[in-house]
């Protein structure tokens, strides 16, 4: 808690600023089979714009979502749209040299333009402005990473140096990094100007339609969740988490981590730029514009393992308020929303073919929090690839790149490992409350019968129970309290209170078990 009066001014539901925005058209479920030239499983940041440029390219394009358009990852972001990933630079030159490195820099660069172009050409208002980005550091370690890490930006051609008596934040740091040209925008108005844009050009859209399995990886047929299904010739997966995680062992090669960020009226001034720190724990700042004129303070970080916080998840939450509180004054939080982020072996993105052998089914993942600029590349190269356009990008983002160091290998042999540890602590997992031990509000694991359930007792007294069992691979989901939700610490996969599934790879929800009382 903060505050003199010792009261938490972060809201009790999760509310994101960018979903405020309404104007985006609402679209049926897909009830009948239909056929499709491509066929784009997703309507977030990448689905679509893939779905725009292979339209405006006169492709016959279909484009289905699990839920509402743009209501998934890419409405819960920061929507910063820069190439500066934190501290990346120096440890990705080590990892795959400087000329890799150079391109994935000049690849979310190329993303940042297309984004700014597209804009101005469609004439979306879309609270697109250039910023500079900064990675400051308070400590002495973290000063030394910031001095490297300008020394790569030095030899990549990067746009920027040490930049510490540019910064402009009411504490004092150590040292920090400057990328230069980057930029900020609001991602649910850019993204609804490029959906009118999909009918416009005659692609249709699907809502409520969730995509379950892939029947052929040859002649792709998408089976959806109420059994309709939809032919095409190629299939992009633009899902965050591949639904079809099987096809190429994704479940073995991403980790999942959730953030959190409040949207704050403050007292202080609040900072033109954009700032991440370089320690921890992280804290992410920009500002997005409020009413009448005055700025909102962005502010996000305090990260963790999905499924495995250490504290109740709205402590989280409390974190950001302290910091906020702290350096700038909190008069108000009318927002507060959380992230899933998905990190690849080697920090770039999954984007290309699936797996060998599965030419018409291609991905898109693993953007390690940074989904817009990588997002907008991403369209790009998987629109090309389909068109049979060369793109420069391929190489460095292709799922079947080769293989990493054995030093990264183990790693993530090591995450893995984790996995099979989850798997048997949930199942040894006991209950320690009864369904009458819920209060109002409340979750938690309960006793039913001989048996253990996920229980939830919501405002109206209304008693919800699920089994706990994850129907991707069958760990343990957890209690998340501040999102109301069941998370599984094994691959990410999230459900509603009712069992409903919020984020995959599941595509099943959880068994809902009734009970008399």
């Amino acid at each position: 808690m903060v505050q003199g009066d010792n009261v938490s001014r972060v809201p009790e539901e999760q509310k994101s600023y960018w979903r405020e925005y309404k104007d985006i058209p609402s679209y049926p479920a897909l009830q009948e089979n239909e056929s499709t030239d491509i066929a784009v499983v997703g309507g977030g940041m990448v689905g679509i714009i893939s779905a725009y440029l292979l339209a405006k390219a006169g492709k016959k394009v279909t484009l289905i979502d699990a839920g509402k358009l743009v209501d998934g990852v890419t409405g819960y972001t920061t929507a910063k749209i820069t190439a500066q990933h934190g501290l990346f630079y120096y440890p990705l030159v080590k990892l795959v040299g400087e000329e890799q490195a150079k391109l994935y820099y000049e690849a979310n660069m190329d993303g940042l333009k297309f984004i700014e172009e597209t804009a101005r050409e469609l004439n979306i208002d879309c609270d697109f402005s250039y910023h500079n980005a900064f990675v400051y550091a308070n400590t002495a370690v973290g000063a030394k990473l910031v001095e490297k890490e300008a020394e790569t930006y030095r030899k990549l051609g990067i746009e920027g140096e040490l930049a510490k008596d540019e910064v402009e934040l009411p504490f004092q740091v150590k040292e920090a990094v400057v990328m230069r040209g980057q930029a900020q925008f609001h991602p649910v108005k850019f993204l609804a100007g490029l959906v009118k844009e999909i009918e416009r050009l005659g692609g249709k859209i699907y809502e409520q339609t969730r995509a379950v399995k892939i029947l052929s990886k040859n002649d792709p047929v998408i089976q959806t969740e109420n059994l309709s299904h939809l032919s095409c010739n190629k299939v992009i997966v633009a899902t965050h988490y591949p639904f079809n995680d099987f096809d190429g062992m994704y479940f073995s090669r991403l980790s999942i981590n959730r953030s959190y960020i409040i949207a704050a009226k403050v007292n202080g001034d609040v900072p033109n730029d954009m700032y991440i720190s370089g320690d921890m724990p992280s804290r992410s700042l920009r500002y997005a514009p409020g009413e009448n004129g005055e700025k909102l303070l962005l502010i996000g970080g305090d990260g963790h393992a999905t499924g495995k916080s250490s504290s109740e998840t709205m402590e989280h939450y409390r974190n950001l308020e302290k910091f906020g509180e702290e350096h700038f004054g909190i008069q108000e939080i009318p927002y507060r929303w959380s992230a899933q982020d998905m990190t690849t072996l080697d920090q770039i993105p999954y984007i290309g073919t699936i797996t060998a052998g599965y030419d018409n089914i291609l991905v898109a993942t693993g953007f390690h929090k940074w989904g817009m600029s990588n997002g907008a590349l991403a369209g790009i190269l998987l629109t090309d690839q389909i068109l049979g356009k060369e793109n420069r990008y391929a190489p460095v983002f292709s799922p079947t790149r080769p293989k990493m160091k054995a030093v990264d290998v183990a790693s993530f042999a090591k995450d893995n490992a984790s996995v099979a540890k989850e798997l048997v602590k949930g199942k040894l997992k006991r209950a320690s409350k009864t369904v009458d031990d819920l209060g109002k509000d409340e979750g938690s694991l309960v006793k039913v019968g001989k048996k253990k359930a996920g229980g939830y007792r919501d405002e109206y007294g209304q008693v919800h129970l699920v089994d706990t069992t994850c129907t991707h691979m069958g760990c343990e989901v957890n209690w998340n309290d501040a999102e109301r939700s069941w998370d599984c610490p094994c691959h990410g996969s999230r459900f509603s209170y009712t069992g409903d599934v919020l984020n995959g790879p599941a595509v099943k929800p959880l068994k809902k078990i009734e009970q008399e009382y």
